[in-house]
């Protein structure tokens, strides 16, 4: 009950308030007191300079961390598992999980310190390789590689934890079976690991799928700036800017519903996708 009620108070009330972005909403009227202007507000976004830009940077910047991303935590999770039993192993799990654990602001201090143009190490390495110092974070052409390379770095170790959880449940009978036939660890990866590990792949993949719009905004607020804004600028930041700092707030209630609405359409697409080619779904 408690969990039910969390979500009714916190989550299900409150989506009445989705109504603004069909409002001219005035916060001295009130929601209901408001008056209704329909879609006005989505065609106004559709038509703007910035819908195709910021539309082409979710896109890009979502389907790029997923592409490099998201195969990652599972390679470190199946070649985690080939370690022996050890400090060794036990060391690299616990370093991996670390990133994990520090905050964004700490990341992006992190990234600003090492790519700094003055004492940055990347810096100081490209110069002593004779190339030509970079300003990272105000180069457009760089940004997707920093947010997508960082990303990566913080998330794969604790990604790899359900991987890990589903290769332990795996009968320890099939690999001696595979012993005995003469497999190698290749072989046993190949035959017996990873099809066991097919359908956690498929429902994380989903669910990834699920919330593609959904940039992790907080760093890329953190990363960029106006000279980056042609490739770091996304929807959720453009909501952030639009309702937070211009106080527009029900253009950027209409920006925001929209994005969330394309996030459920790619999770019932994706979803029935994969109940047909592979059998498996969320529901």
């Amino acid at each position: 009950m408690p969990v039910v009620l969390y979500y009714i108070v916190f989550h299900y009330i409150p989506m009445y308030g989705v109504v603004i972005a069909f409002k001219d909403f005035s916060a001295m009227k009130g929601i209901m007191g408001s008056p209704w202007v329909g879609f006005e507000h989505f065609e106004l976004f559709f038509d703007s300079y910035y819908f195709e830009r910021l539309l082409k940077n979710t896109l890009l910047l979502s389907l790029s961390t997923l592409f490099w991303g998201f195969p990652v935590p599972i390679l470190f999770a199946l070649l985690l598992n080939e370690l022996r039993e050890g400090l060794f192993k036990k060391s690299v799990q616990t370093l991996s999980y670390l990133p994990h654990f520090i905050s964004v602001v700490v990341i992006v201090g992190m990234i600003a310190n090492f790519t700094s143009l003055q004492n940055g190490v990347v810096n100081h390495l490209l110069v002593w390789l004779g190339f030509q110092p970079i300003n990272f974070l105000s180069e457009p052409g760089w940004f997707r590689t920093i947010f997508v390379s960082s990303s990566i770095w913080q998330g794969f170790g604790w990604g790899s934890i359900i991987y890990l959880a589903a290769i332990s449940g795996i009968d320890q009978q099939q690999y001696e079976a595979a012993d005995i036939d003469g497999a190698g660890r290749w072989r046993k990866m190949w035959h017996i690991t990873l099809p066991a590990l097919t359908p956690t792949i498929v429902i994380l993949l989903i669910l990834n799928a699920g919330s593609l719009m959904e940039v992790g905004y907080e760093k890329i607020i953190l990363l960029y700036n106006p000279t980056t804004y042609e490739t770091a600028d996304v929807i959720s930041t453009f909501v952030y800017r639009q309702g937070i700092e211009q106080a527009n707030y029900s253009y950027s209630a209409a920006i925001g519903l929209f994005n969330n609405i394309i996030n459920m359409i790619l999770l019932i697409s994706v979803n029935r996708l994969s109940k047909k080619l592979t059998e498996t779904s969320l529901w």
